[in-house]
């Protein structure tokens, strides 16, 4: 499938994984090109592909995120406006679908969940308008299901929604979220006094570890102070960039500094660019389709943000890509990363699988997409 892109920055993709090509046909497609670089001192390069050795002796070690985790988010589509219904029904969702069974089983929720002031035992609190039944009841209503639930918080006094942060609260707020069963802490980076992330984010994964649940951390500092070279000890992912949003330009230009990092990932611990926008209307089918796939060799999280009680075909489609999912899953867990430049924005990136299957991207300017 091919489609014409216009514009100062597009790429060519050449995506094998996305084409429904089993992995003999990405060697098969793959080997030539290699072949076609050895003089070029390509080889050398590729070899350094392979290096994990910045990874494993960082990584957290709590047992999770051995692959990166998949799931939904509430906050690109929904940002405030949440409830315990959209919730719930999101999770029935992930199940009607078949989302689940592909891998989508984190169902977490962002900011704007709990009330706008701690109780009189310092306690976070859930907003009784919007979630009544409490945390624990979705938690509850998700873990029925197979489900994982996540919960939001910030390592600074308020969240970026001005609600209680739980800086200088880690012990009782990880204590609250183990009690209620809570899977999975996204942790971010608003009103934290000009504090260091390297200084506020230890507390909480100690806190987290000192519960007796095993809990995903996601460290989520907006790629301050290079996370990457920091952050494999403290948490199972790490965001390496500023928020996405919703366009091309946004999506590409994290791509590229999420690049930077590669080294760094593996399993136990994930460089994060952000969540998926793939259905909430700002791209193209065919760029949703790329989005997906680079966030799939990326080896980033799979968190889907768009509304899944309302998808249209097209995002299904994309979404539920299993020899995409099967990249990002792939159990070696090498980031794929540049290896050439081939012009003025495009180039060529090979993707390590295990062993002996390659899969590669290759990026030019003013082309036509291609999907073969």
């Amino acid at each position: 499938m091919a489609a014409k892109k216009n514009g100062a920055f597009s790429l060519c993709f050449e995506v094998l994984c996305l084409c429904m090509l089993s992995a003999v046909a990405i060697e098969g497609r793959v080997v030539p090109l290699l072949q076609s670089y050895h003089k070029s001192g390509f080889r050398s390069t590729f070899r350094a592909l392979y290096d994990t050795s910045k990874y494993g002796i960082l990584q957290l070690n709590n047992g999770l995120a051995l692959t990166p985790p998949m799931g939904w988010n509430s906050w690109n589509f929904f940002a405030c406006n949440i409830n315990e219904t959209v919730i719930k029904e999101t999770a029935d969702a992930l199940i009607s679908t078949g989302l689940a069974d592909l891998g989508y089983v984190h169902v977490n929720i962002d900011d704007c969940w709990s009330s706008t002031k701690r109780n009189s035992e310092n306690q976070l609190v859930p907003d009784p308008k919007t979630f009544p039944l409490g945390i624990k009841d979705l938690a509850d209503y998700v873990h029925a299901k197979g489900l994982k639930l996540g919960i939001y918080s910030d390592a600074g006094i308020f969240t970026c929604q001005v609600r209680p942060g739980s800086l200088y609260y880690e012990n009782d707020d990880a204590e609250m979220f183990a009690s209620w069963g809570v899977d999975y802490l996204k942790y971010d980076n608003c009103f934290n006094l000009g504090i260091k992330p390297e200084e506020r984010y230890p507390p909480m994964r100690d806190a987290l570890n000192g519960t007796g649940r095993t809990i995903f951390y996601s460290i989520c500092d907006w790629g301050e102070d290079d996370p990457a070279l920091w952050a494999g000890k403290l948490g199972n992912s790490w965001r390496t960039t500023d928020d996405i949003n919703d366009s091309w330009a946004s999506m590409t230009t994290i791509a590229d500094l999420n690049d930077k990092w590669a080294a760094y990932a593996g399993p136990g611990g994930w460089n994060d660019p952000d969540m998926l926008e793939v259905g909430n209307g700002g791209m193209t089918y065919q760029e949703y389709r790329a989005h997906f796939s680079i966030w799939a060799l990326m080896k980033a999280p799979l968190l889907i943000g768009c509304d899944v009680r309302n998808m249209t075909a097209e995002t299904f489609e994309i979404l539920t890509n299993k020899e995409v999912i099967a990249v990002n899953q792939d159990p070696l867990g090498v980031q794929g990363r540049k290896v050439h430049v081939t012009g003025t924005d495009g180039c060529l990136q090979v993707f390590p699988l295990l062993h002996p299957f390659l899969a590669y991207l290759n990026g030019a300017t003013d082309c036509d997409m291609e999907y073969r």
